[in-house]
């Protein structure tokens, strides 16, 4: 038997533009999180991801980045209170809680410590207009080395520009063809007029013109790079505004360049037929990611790492039954991205729940060495501590999962 808890109405948000920090609850989302500081400021905004029904809980307690990652960081790096449940029941703030437990909630994974109720984070600023701008590339406008030079530039921009890659198979011009387009999608944190000649003079090879770019406000931002429509800031709270989707996907860490080469392999696999709902996500890391030691919370990938990538693969409702082939073409994808990617361990993002990388025993104890198999990857030698963390608050292992952190002795 097993209690799965629904937080969705602890979604009370409360934002206090004076001291620049709010309080929201687990179950609220992203967007109502987002809705919440615009309505109040348009100089405030947080650093957490862009689709906006993601929900609070989950997303914080894996880390969290988003479009802001280069300028300030993680979800994760702005929490500066939380109430907790913890194994006995009690509810515990982060005096009560102890420095070791808030740091494990930060970063850790939900469902391994107790229950989060709220978290409590700090804001940051943001100018009133900012700039996003979209340039597409597809395999017959020289993507391959486009997307080789972005690897030497987008960790290395001014940290008020992130520039992230969208890879999926769309229609080529020639009738009843496909081809591969990367999306080159970017927020700059000021004023169009400002950003043109940067871009000109740091990535040429875009050839990114006026027309591609549009100013707008913080909040509106997050809908354009979540590619979510923007009718009005209300689609921040339409649980509907971004289409659920039946998926797997995978994570990775890249610290060298991948060659030409390479690219031009991966971008191939984007025409097989399994991949008609296949994208790769590429998120520029560098500025503030490279200043932040990686034991500071448990999320590791900090310093070194060029970007992450992520992997999806999707299918309809009625290929349910044939979805072995979806999830074979992705294990492909990964196995051949395994050259190009970090190594010993071969890093992953917690947020993105892979079981292909190992998994807990679903009835039974599950021991450290085998926790470590996936533990490492998210978390590097962080995990060594969490589960130290875990066996001081909560050693009969109440709050478990296929992939929670296990207390050292068995219960």
């Amino acid at each position: 038997p097993f209690v799965i808890l629904d937080l969705l109405n602890f979604r009370a948000i409360k934002v206090d533009t004076k001291n620049e920090v709010a309080w929201v609850q687990s179950g609220a989302t992203l967007g109502e999180l987002y809705y919440g500081i615009a309505a109040k400021t348009k100089t405030l905004g947080f650093p957490a991801g862009v689709c906006p029904t993601v929900g609070i809980g989950g997303h914080f307690s894996g880390g969290g980045y988003g479009i802001l990652v280069r300028k300030y960081g993680l979800a994760a790096d702005h929490i500066i209170d939380a109430q907790l449940i913890d194994a006995n029941g009690r509810i515990l703030d982060r005096k009560s809680m102890g420095e070791d437990l808030f740091w494990a909630i930060r970063g850790g994974g939900g469902n391994t410590f107790g229950i989060v109720l709220a978290w409590k984070i700090k804001l940051v600023p943001v100018p009133v207009v900012v700039t996003v701008f979209t340039v597409n590339k597809n395999l017959e406008q020289n993507v391959t080395k486009i997307l080789h030079r972005w690897q030497y530039i987008a960790h290395k921009l001014p940290d008020d520009l992130y520039v992230d890659v969208g890879i999926t198979k769309v229609s080529s011009s020639q009738a009843g063809k496909k081809t591969v387009q990367a999306a080159f999608i970017a927020l700059f944190l000021g004023g169009v007029d400002e950003l043109i000649p940067l871009v000109q003079e740091r990535f040429p090879e875009l050839g990114l013109a006026k027309e591609n770019c549009s100013e707008m406000s913080w909040a509106e931002s997050v809908l354009y790079l979540g590619r979510a429509p923007r009718t009005s800031l209300d689609m921040l709270l339409d649980k509907n505004v971004i289409p659920r989707t039946i998926f797997k996907a995978k994570s990775d860490y890249v610290k060298e360049p991948i060659p030409e080469s390479g690219i031009e392999g991966f971008l191939s696999m984007f025409l097989e037929k399994e991949a008609d709902f296949a994208s790769m996500l590429m998120v520029p890391f560098g500025g503030k990611m490279e200043e932040i030691p990686e034991n500071e919370l448990p999320y590791p990938h900090r310093a070194g790492n060029l970007f992450q990538a992520s992997y999806i693969v999707g299918w309809r409702k009625e290929e349910n039954a044939e979805c072995g082939k979806y999830i074979s073409w992705i294990r492909r994808f990964y196995s051949y991205m395994a050259t190009y990617v970090s190594k010993s361990p071969r890093e992953a993002y917690f947020n993105y729940r892979d079981l292909d990388i190992g998994s807990n025993n679903i009835s039974g104890y599950t021991s450290y060495q085998q926790a470590s198999i996936w533990g490492f990857k998210y978390f590097k030698n962080n995990f060594k501590r969490l589960v130290q963390v875990k066996t001081m608050v909560d050693p009969m292992n109440f709050f478990r999962n296929e992939q929670s952190i296990p207390p050292l002795s068995s219960p």
